[in-house]
């Protein structure tokens, strides 16, 4: 075998092949840090929890969440679990069959919002100049805005349709991940690999993309997570005002809408248990959050 010659270039491919091999190490160890945690693990037992019942819908259920009517206002019971609306439906039926449109519809939020918020925080972060100026400025004037009111305003003018709600919650989220997006792109860009790429000729979109998203792809999963519990917080008080997601749904937010009324007159059932499957999943999508947050920072 012969030695290589002192000077000579180290071989490309062995460097490229010798960073994958780190990279794969450096995943492995952060996702061994991060299934040791118990929130993270009763985060994701909650979150699959609802997924299942979303899923599977009314095969599982204990009877038609939306035709299967029995005497209305039932207390819990052991025929009826968590008793009956005021119209005789099963509310364990309602609520497992609800997490549906949860977890469909905030998620499609929450990703459409850090999507549109990852592309102005590097492009803000990124040129700086005028490009951060004008942007920060709208930016700024939007989160001064009450931004449920905004969210009202613009479902009362284009409707209330599924992709309507999703667009409008999405947007909502846009200046607040665009803003923690370009305090990252801020600290990388001046990194000496950026140097690097600049001094290479690399154009800035290339940098932006290849060099610099990689790396604040941290912070990016941390904002997704913790958006995807305000989207279900957000979700449930615009379906709660009537401009959510809309009848014959059984949507937490909406189920709270419809029988908040009837507390008064000691029928809390069929507001306290959607709203406790809200407060269980948003609590466990924070730990998650939490989690991710804390295992990042080792």
């Amino acid at each position: 075998m012969t030695a290589q010659p002192i000077g000579e270039p180290v071989d490309a491919s062995a460097q490229a092949a010798q960073a994958a091999a780190i990279r794969r190490r450096a995943r492995r160890e952060f996702w061994l840090a991060l299934v040791r945690r118990p929130g993270f693990i009763i985060g994701v037992l909650i979150l699959v929890f609802w997924g299942v019942c979303g899923l599977l819908g009314e095969r599982i259920t204990p009877y038609d969440p939306f035709n299967d009517f029995a005497d209305g206002q039932l207390p819990p019971s052991l025929e009826h679990l968590l008793g009956t609306d005021r119209l005789g439906r099963d509310v364990l039926s309602r609520l497992m069959v609800g997490a549906r449109d949860v977890l469909i519809v905030a998620p499609l939020a929450a990703t459409l919002g850090v999507v549109l918020g990852t592309f102005l925080g590097l492009l803000m972060g990124f040129y700086r100049g005028i490009v951060d100026e004008v942007l920060s400025r709208i930016i700024e004037a939007f989160l001064a805005l009450p931004l449920i009111m905004v969210a009202l305003l613009a479902l009362v003018l284009f409707g209330t349709s599924t992709v309507v709600v999703v667009l409008v919650v999405g947007i909502l989220f846009t200046p607040i991940v665009s803003r923690t997006v370009r305090s990252a792109v801020m600290v990388e860009r001046e990194l000496d690999y950026v140097t690097a790429a600049r001094l290479r000729g690399e154009s800035g979109p290339y940098i932006m993309v290849r060099e610099i998203l990689p790396n604040i792809l941290g912070p990016i999963v941390v904002e997704l997570t913790v958006r995807f519990g305000y989207a279900i917080f957000t979700l449930a008080t615009l379906s709660f005002l009537g401009v959510g997601i809309q009848p014959p749904s059984p949507d937490w937010g909406l189920s709270i809408s419809e029988e908040y009324s009837k507390v008064v007159s000691g029928v809390w059932w069929t507001t306290l248990f959607p709203a406790l499957a809200i407060a269980i999943t948003i609590t466990g999508i924070n730990l998650i959050a939490d989690a991710l947050q804390s295992t990042m920072r080792e």
